[in-house]
């Protein structure tokens, strides 16, 4: 056990000189270690959900599509005969081309998928596929692009029907999509 020394007079000057003009803190000006710490919210994921609902809410969409569409991984727009789905889903439609939507967030894939059917239309294509995930990387392993695409491709006119991939070609990760035919055709 150590003894506690005195300060000297030198060390007390010292002390002194080094806080002199200071102003002591009142008590209520204290900051208090004792209060407890927020519980941490998941913000993003917040902001993230908030987009999606406004996104779906403002989309120009028919709601017969809605209807069709409801929690199902195929939609077929009306008025097609069923068989068009058909087809589709048992891969009667050569892909023509792909984008792969992983590692973007919902405002750079929306652009891509944008971009991707505009250049397929000009092209004359009609079959595509669209890897959008499973959502294993998003925050609650919920795929956001997953419905955010299916709604994306509602409000093109030009698509006529989309369903999920058999799992050889990315299953829920990735849709098969028909487009209208027209456009340019490549020469």
């Amino acid at each position: 056990m150590t003894l506690r020394q005195q300060p000297s007079p030198e060390d007390l000057a010292a002390f002194r000189a080094a806080i002199d003009g200071t102003i002591p803190l009142r008590k209520a000006d204290r900051v208090s270690l004792e209060a407890p710490k927020p519980s941490p919210r998941p913000r993003q994921r917040e902001l993230d959900e908030a987009a999606v609902v406004a996104e779906l809410l403002h989309a120009p969409v028919a709601i017969d599509d809605w209807l069709d569409l409801g929690g199902a991984d195929s939609f077929l727009r009306s008025g097609l005969p069923r068989s068009l789905l058909r087809d589709l889903r048992r891969g009667r439609w050569s892909i023509q081309d792909h984008v792969d939507l992983h590692g973007l967030n919902r405002h750079e894939a929306h652009q891509q998928v944008s971009l991707f059917v505009a250049a397929a239309l000009s092209a004359g294509k009609r079959c595509l596929r669209i890897v959008h995930g499973r959502g294993h990387g998003s925050p609650g392993r919920q795929g956001i692009l997953r419905q955010l695409v299916k709604a994306w491709l509602l409000r093109h006119q030009e698509v006529l029907a989309f369903c999920h991939a058999p799992p050889s070609d990315g299953g829920d990760g990735a849709l098969w999509v028909l487009l209208k035919a027209g456009g340019s055709r490549p020469r």
